[in-house]
């Protein structure tokens, strides 16, 4: 993988090995991406891969999407989703990402996002679409990421 493709998280922060060798292997072989997704998709992970406890997993459903649920771990070993970052696979040229969010863990002040009800893990959330590369909307979904794990640590 290319210097920009490589996860900066351990397979440690994985709930298994397997999640962390099947997420791996997507993205070795995702190798046509003119919309520099893979990127966004790296960034975004290793944004949430670098907050204190986080604990990934990662639920490949080829041809449909490839869902990394990103999540906190509590003392007692229970571990709450903050966000999930799903890689939509409908199409083999052209994969896009959903981010999704509990809808009480996050604002969307620029109005980018949309409302699905029971659509994440059966709870109301917010998915945020991205199609291709944008910086500045990469930068809001990272701050949504933010707003997400500390609106969770609060509970």
């Amino acid at each position: 993988m290319a210097r920009s493709d490589v996860l900066r998280m351990q397979e440690s922060m994985f709930s298994s090995g397997e999640d962390f060798r099947n997420l791996t292997e997507i993205l070795e072989k995702w190798t046509r991406d003119e919309q520099d997704i893979k990127g966004a998709f790296v960034r975004l992970t290793d944004r949430f891969s670098e907050k204190t406890g986080a604990v990934l997993s990662f639920v490949p459903r080829p041809g449909i999407s490839y869902s990394l649920r990103a999540g906190i771990s509590a003392e007692d070993g229970a571990v709450t989703l903050v966000t999930l970052i799903d890689i939509v696979d409908d199409d083999p040229d052209s994969k896009w990402l959903s981010v999704c969010f509990y809808d009480d863990r996050v604002t969307d002040p620029d109005g980018e996002g949309n409302m699905v009800p029971k659509g994440v893990l059966g709870i109301d959330g917010y998915c945020f679409d991205l199609f291709e590369s944008d910086e500045g909307f990469i930068s809001y979904l990272e701050q949504r990421i933010d707003e997400a794990y500390e609106n969770t640590l609060k509970g």
